[in-house]
């Protein structure tokens, strides 16, 4: 079973990459970010004619989660708990049947967090203490659970084109890598980095200064496992051709290959 994390960049302007992406990889859940849509606005039709299901938790022009999946969702949860107040839509969780269970996917699109020294990064990472939480609380459940999406945390050094460039900003800064950590000491895994050490490998690359043909990216869409997902987990891939596309997003897929199988 393949599950992957992709920032769209909003979905109605990228709807051919994705129909393109989706036949291209087989995939059997993919979490979007940053779809840009109310629910009423999401390109369903194109993706339901290729059998895929579509819950969302959209928002007008801004923020927007989804997942597609070949598999009907048990449960579907939308928004982060934690903060009744908060309104950006950044958080879905789906419930899927397997044999033997169920797993647990989440499609996660952190705040970004700059200007640094202002509210945005208070509500970073006030965010990320939220998802630890509820992380927290769904690990007592011993299900196989996978927290998929653009995090928006460069989490070491070799995760970026230049440090220099990146030291100051709220994806690296150490309280940002710092509450990231935090995850990892619940007990869940970088996918891409339990079966991959190359550096670098980047799944973003900005529009400006030439940065794709230049390959200044970022690693910043990361695929996070439970104890229970990483025991299932066989191997992972970055789709970074997919960059190259016209009008392209500026992230790219990240799939996860899975043990998991439909009941």
């Amino acid at each position: 079973m393949k599950i992957a994390t992709w920032n769209i960049n909003g979905v109605r302007a990228r709807i051919d990459s994705l129909v393109a992406w989706l036949k291209e990889s087989k995939v059997d859940i993919v979490c979007l970010q940053e779809i840009k849509t109310i629910d009423e606005g999401f390109p369903r039709a194109e993706i339901e004619a290729l059998g895929y299901h579509v819950e969302t938790h959209g928002q007008k022009g801004f923020n927007g989660v989804a997942i597609l999946s070949l598999m009907k969702p048990d449960e579907v949860i939308r928004g982060l708990p934690g903060d009744e107040e908060d309104l950006q839509s950044r958080f879905i969780e789906g419930v899927f049947s397997v044999k033997g269970g169920v797993i647990r996917v989440c499609s996660i699109y952190l705040p970004n967090g700059n200007p640094t020294g202002t509210e945005k990064y208070s509500y970073k990472l006030a965010w990320m203490h939220r998802l630890q939480a509820h992380a927290r609380e769904r690990l007592a459940l011993e299900e196989p659970l996978i927290l998929a999406g653009d995090y928006n945390v460069i989490p070491e050094p070799h995760d970026c084109w230049d440090v220099k460039v990146w030291e100051n900003d709220a994806l690296f800064l150490p309280e940002t890598r710092n509450a990231f950590r935090g995850l990892e000491n619940l007990g869940f895994t970088d996918a891409v980095r339990a079966t991959n050490d190359t550096v670098p490998l980047y799944t973003f690359w900005d529009y400006q200064a030439g940065c794709w043909p230049k390959n200044y990216g970022i690693r910043i869409d990361h695929l996070m496992l439970s104890a229970e997902a990483l025991d299932k987990l066989v191997s992972t891939s970055i789709d970074k051709h997919v960059r190259g596309w016209e009008k392209p997003s500026d992230h790219v897929p990240v799939i996860g290959q899975f043990a998991f199988e439909a009941p």
